[in-house]
Protein backbone atom coordinates (compact mmCIF):
# COMPACT_ATOMS: atom_id res chain seq x y z
CA UNK A 1 0.00 0.00 0.00
CA UNK A 2 1.08 3.47 -0.54
CA UNK A 3 1.55 5.90 2.25
CA UNK A 4 -0.43 8.59 -0.17
CA UNK A 5 -3.70 6.54 0.78
CA UNK A 6 -3.11 6.70 4.08
CA UNK A 7 -2.32 10.37 4.44
CA UNK A 8 -5.64 10.96 2.60
CA UNK A 9 -7.99 9.36 4.47
CA UNK A 10 -6.69 10.55 7.45
CA UNK A 11 -7.05 14.62 5.61
CA UNK A 12 -10.54 13.74 4.51
CA UNK A 13 -11.51 12.60 8.11
CA UNK A 14 -9.89 15.68 10.02
CA UNK A 15 -11.39 17.88 7.21
CA UNK A 16 -14.88 15.90 7.99
CA UNK A 17 -14.50 16.73 11.60
CA UNK A 18 -13.07 20.60 11.14
CA UNK A 19 -15.90 21.26 9.13
CA UNK A 20 -13.98 24.61 7.32
CA UNK A 21 -11.03 25.49 5.39
CA UNK A 22 -8.05 24.16 6.85
CA UNK A 23 -4.67 25.09 5.52
CA UNK A 24 -1.80 22.48 4.05
CA UNK A 25 0.57 23.38 7.24
CA UNK A 26 -2.48 22.56 9.85
CA UNK A 27 -3.19 19.15 8.56
CA UNK A 28 0.37 18.13 8.16
CA UNK A 29 0.51 19.02 11.86
CA UNK A 30 -2.31 16.66 12.61
CA UNK A 31 -0.76 14.10 10.05
CA UNK A 32 2.76 14.35 11.20
CA UNK A 33 3.75 14.79 7.60
CA UNK A 34 5.23 17.83 5.91
CA UNK A 35 2.91 20.50 3.98
CA UNK A 36 4.74 19.77 0.51
CA UNK A 37 3.49 16.06 0.71
CA UNK A 38 0.25 17.21 2.19
CA UNK A 39 -0.16 19.33 -0.84
CA UNK A 40 0.89 16.58 -3.92
CA UNK A 41 -1.72 14.11 -2.23
CA UNK A 42 -4.45 16.98 -1.81
CA UNK A 43 -3.99 17.73 -5.74
CA UNK A 44 -5.37 14.49 -6.33
CA UNK A 45 -8.59 14.26 -4.08
CA UNK A 46 -9.41 17.98 -5.48
CA UNK A 47 -9.09 16.43 -9.08
CA UNK A 48 -11.97 13.45 -7.93
CA UNK A 49 -13.91 16.23 -6.44
CA UNK A 50 -13.63 14.92 -2.92
CA UNK A 51 -12.10 18.65 -1.32
CA UNK A 52 -12.56 21.89 -2.07
CA UNK A 53 -9.84 24.13 -2.33
CA UNK A 54 -8.56 27.86 -1.89
CA UNK A 55 -5.24 29.46 -2.63
CA UNK A 56 -3.64 32.52 -0.63
CA UNK A 57 -2.61 33.10 2.53
CA UNK A 58 -5.94 32.49 3.90
CA UNK A 59 -6.55 29.12 1.79
CA UNK A 60 -6.56 26.07 2.19
CA UNK A 61 -8.85 22.77 1.98
CA UNK A 62 -12.40 21.85 2.86
CA UNK A 63 -14.24 18.40 2.58
CA UNK A 64 -16.57 18.48 -0.37
CA UNK A 65 -19.51 15.79 -0.10
CA UNK A 66 -21.02 13.79 2.55
CA UNK A 67 -19.46 11.06 4.51
CA UNK A 68 -21.81 8.67 4.63
CA UNK A 69 -21.29 8.25 0.61
CA UNK A 70 -18.01 8.68 0.48
CA UNK A 71 -16.22 5.03 -0.13
CA UNK A 72 -12.44 4.54 0.68
CA UNK A 73 -12.18 2.92 -3.25
CA UNK A 74 -13.09 6.68 -4.45
CA UNK A 75 -10.20 8.07 -1.85
CA UNK A 76 -7.37 5.18 -3.45
CA UNK A 77 -8.90 5.61 -6.89
CA UNK A 78 -7.92 9.46 -6.30
CA UNK A 79 -4.42 8.63 -5.34
CA UNK A 80 -4.00 6.01 -7.46
CA UNK A 81 -3.15 4.11 -4.81
CA UNK A 82 -2.35 -0.10 -5.12
CA UNK A 83 -2.71 -2.28 -2.30
CA UNK A 84 -1.11 -5.41 -3.08
CA UNK A 85 2.63 -4.72 -4.65
CA UNK A 86 5.97 -6.79 -5.64
CA UNK A 87 9.01 -4.61 -5.94
CA UNK A 88 10.75 -7.72 -7.08
CA UNK A 89 10.04 -10.23 -9.79
CA UNK A 90 11.24 -13.92 -9.68
CA UNK A 91 13.03 -15.55 -12.68
CA UNK A 92 13.32 -14.52 -15.79
CA UNK A 93 11.52 -14.44 -19.20
CA UNK A 94 14.93 -15.65 -21.09
CA UNK A 95 14.95 -18.67 -19.07
CA UNK A 96 14.12 -22.11 -20.48
CA UNK A 97 12.41 -23.87 -17.44
CA UNK A 98 8.44 -23.00 -17.71
CA UNK A 99 8.86 -21.77 -13.92
CA UNK A 100 11.26 -19.51 -14.30
CA UNK A 101 10.27 -17.76 -17.33
CA UNK A 102 6.63 -18.11 -16.35
CA UNK A 103 6.37 -17.29 -12.56
CA UNK A 104 6.47 -13.53 -12.81
CA UNK A 105 3.29 -13.29 -14.57
CA UNK A 106 1.21 -15.78 -12.81
CA UNK A 107 2.25 -13.64 -9.58
CA UNK A 108 1.19 -10.26 -11.38
CA UNK A 109 -1.55 -11.28 -12.16
CA UNK A 110 -2.16 -12.90 -8.39
CA UNK A 111 -1.36 -9.91 -6.68
CA UNK A 112 -3.80 -7.89 -9.30
CA UNK A 113 -6.32 -10.26 -8.29
CA UNK A 114 -5.84 -9.34 -4.40
CA UNK A 115 -5.55 -5.67 -5.21
CA UNK A 116 -8.93 -5.91 -7.38
CA UNK A 117 -10.54 -7.74 -3.63
CA UNK A 118 -9.21 -4.95 -1.19
CA UNK A 119 -10.78 -2.25 -3.80
CA UNK A 120 -13.90 -4.29 -3.44
CA UNK A 121 -13.85 -4.03 0.61
CA UNK A 122 -13.27 -0.07 0.02
CA UNK A 123 -15.92 -0.11 -1.84
CA UNK A 124 -18.23 -0.89 1.44
CA UNK A 125 -16.30 1.13 4.14
CA UNK A 126 -17.42 5.23 4.24
CA UNK A 127 -16.02 7.80 5.50
CA UNK A 128 -18.54 8.07 8.34
CA UNK A 129 -17.71 4.44 8.99
CA UNK A 130 -13.97 5.29 10.39
CA UNK A 131 -15.60 8.55 11.59
CA UNK A 132 -18.08 5.99 13.91
CA UNK A 133 -14.52 3.55 14.27
CA UNK A 134 -12.57 6.93 15.59
CA UNK A 135 -15.35 7.26 18.54
CA UNK A 136 -14.94 3.60 19.47
CA UNK A 137 -11.52 4.23 20.13
CA UNK A 138 -11.59 6.97 22.27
Amino acid sequence: MNSAFCLAVHALVYLHHRGELVSSEELARNICTNPARVRKVMAGLKKAGLVETREGSEGGYRFAGEPESLTLDRVAAAVDARFVVARWRSGSLDQPCLVASGMADVMDGLLGELDDRCRAYLSTVTLAELDRRLKLVK
